[in-house]
């Protein structure tokens, strides 16, 4: 992306405080040191050049305020930190140090104030929830874009703006605040109204977001996942209300110049068939909308018709006109049902007519790496999908169920320094649910990949699964995906999750190229023409397991 234009501090500093005043969102800090120019907010001394300020962040497991003094000699022209500059054995030199209650906190608004505060001047409509989210965000992009709407879109995959896309880093959750408000300004000069931002628990948590004025809200779901962070689902939970309570924030003191933000009521949009609806409607003051596939909600499924490579049902909005909409969708699968009716609820609070919504969801046709079919002409059915969450990897098998008449047999892994104690659960509701297993590599970072598998293994032991039998162990995620071929009859379906569309893997800190779908399609090419898989370049491809 292309430097922001350079920024005095001191400039930076006043649209902060013009923009907070009076109210009860954070204040700017006092600062009496000398004025600087500022082009850029850098955590990490790899990326910081002269001009740019270094934040010294402080989060679980590390500490970024020991690398000020390189950050001091790539350049910087501002260190901001939480602790006392008297405490740090560092040599500034001349460039000035800001100290901060909270660095994160303080790099979202100051992001916010160098690119002056463009969330303003958007309709944000934050997604955030356990598993859907990707989906549900272009979802609500696409309808937006197909009705006239000059929508952008900032997810986990990539950036859209106006008619350009740009890819994000690897493994990213949601960017640092720096790199979103970039974004969003980006948005705002390509004359954009809308921005529909896929909202992760870490980037809430991290405040990567508190800098930006949401609008609406949508919540996929909550189910077991990142208590390695969070520490338990309380934890997971708060994160996530955080969005929420967001909307309840007063309001700023900056005038929007588009209009269809001055006139939009402040909304949360929940999924009433999902446990977070009781825990999270209790606590909220704006206006709530309801999604559901019983007859409870506001945004209802109601005729549900499921098949091999289409979803269908008759969409009721709450309009009291008693009227049905059809849709059509070729996302499969009960829980693609809630997530298109999370995109026709976002679609109706923002004011869109039900045809535009019924047309848009209809239009939107495969998503990467979310339930997407590989075809080399096998008379099996062989699905990428993104599920690496227990919930995920239940619904996943669920809408693979729907689509073929023979077995399911999923490959899947877990990932090594996340969440423990979702190996056992996946590899149990695959050993329950799936015909067969195949339990693979899954970016095992530092962590022992035989371990890894030997807890899945337990997993799958703990329901009756034997090895050998009807789960087994292969190492190496091409071979294991070969070897999940060979075992499929006509009519099967291969599952293979928890990768999707991301384009490496992670073993010890080597980031390997890998894509699912390239894979599958190399197995697949191999497995037909009767040769061994191919080597495609992963560090266990070598030990032949």
């Amino acid at each position: 992306m292309e430097d922001s234009e350079t920024t005095l501090l001191s400039t930076m500093l006043t649209r902060w405080e013009a923009t907070v005043e009076g109210t009860s969102l954070p204040q700017p800090p006092v600062y009496d040191g000398p004025d600087v120019q500022i082009n850029d907010f850098v955590e990490h001394t790899d990326y910081v050049k002269p001009g740019c300020c270094f934040v010294a962040r402080v989060r679980t497991g590390s500490d970024g305020h020991p690398f000020i003094e390189n950050a001091v000699a790539g350049g910087a022209s501002l260190i901001i930190g939480q602790r006392d500059i008297e405490d740090l054995d560092v040599e500034l030199g001349n460039v000035p140090y800001l100290q901060v209650e909270d660095s994160a906190i303080a790099e979202a608004w100051l992001s916010a104030a160098l690119y002056k505060f463009p969330s303003q001047h958007l309709v944000t409509i934050g997604v955030t929830g356990t598993d859907g989210k990707t989906t549900t965000t272009n979802l609500i992009f696409q309808v937006l874009r197909s009705a006239g709407v000059r929508a952008g879109m900032l997810s986990t995959i990539k950036a859209s703006i106006g008619e350009g896309e740009e890819p994000l880093a690897l493994h990213v959750t949601t960017p640092e605040a720096p790199v979103i408000q970039k974004y969003l300004r980006k948005m705002v000069d390509a004359g954009l109204t809308h921005c529909v931002l896929e909202v992760t628990s870490h980037g809430l948590a991290q405040h990567r977001v508190a800098a930006i004025e949401f609008d609406v809200a949508v919540l996929t779901n909550i189910t077991h996942e990142h208590m390695d962070y969070h520490g338990d689902f309380q934890g997971y939970f708060d994160a996530k209300a955080r969005l929420f309570r967001a909307l309840e924030g007063p309001s700023w003191n900056l005038k929007s110049d588009t209009e269809e933000k001055e006139r939009i009521e402040k909304s949360a949009l929940l999924n009433l068939d999902d446990q977070s609806y009781e825990l999270m409607s209790p606590l909220l003051q704006v206006k709530q909308f309801t999604y559901s596939i019983q007859p409870e909600g506001d945004i209802v499924a109601e005729e549900i018709c499921y098949s091999a490579s289409r979803t269908s049902y008759e969409l009721r909005l709450p309009d009291d006109t008693g009227d049905r909409y059809p849709v059509s969708s070729s996302l499969v699968g009960e829980f693609n049902v809630h997530n298109t009716l999370a995109a026709a609820g976002a679609g109706y609070i923002l004011g869109l007519s039900p045809e535009e919504i019924s047309r848009g969801i209809g239009a939107v046709d495969k998503l990467s790496g979310r339930m997407e079919a590989i075809d080399g002409g096998q008379d099996f059915h062989v699905i990428v999908d993104f599920a690496h969450t227990p919930n995920a990897l239940e619904k996943a098998i669920s809408a693979a169920q729907t689509m073929a008449n023979g077995r399911i047999i999923t490959v899947f892994g877990s990932a090594g320094k996340r969440d423990v104690a979702k190996r056992r659960l996946m590899a149990e509701i695959s050993a329950r649910d799936a015909d067969l297993t195949v339990l693979t590599a899954e970016d095992p970072r530092t962590e022992s990949l035989d371990s890894i598998l030997a807890m899945m293994a337990e997993g799958c032991g703990n329901q009756g699964g034997i090895e050998g039998e009807d789960f087994w162990r292969v190492r190496d995620r091409g071979q294991a995906i070969y070897f999940a071929l060979s075992l499929a009859h006509p009519n099967d379906l291969v599952l293979i999750c928890g990768k999707g569309h991301e384009q490496s893997m992670c073993f010890v800190t080597v980031e390997y190229p890998w894509d699912d779908r390239r894979a599958a399609r190399a197995a697949l090419e191999a497995f037909q023409k009767g040769i061994p898989m191919v080597d495609l370049g992963l560090p266990t491809f070598e030990d032949g397991s």
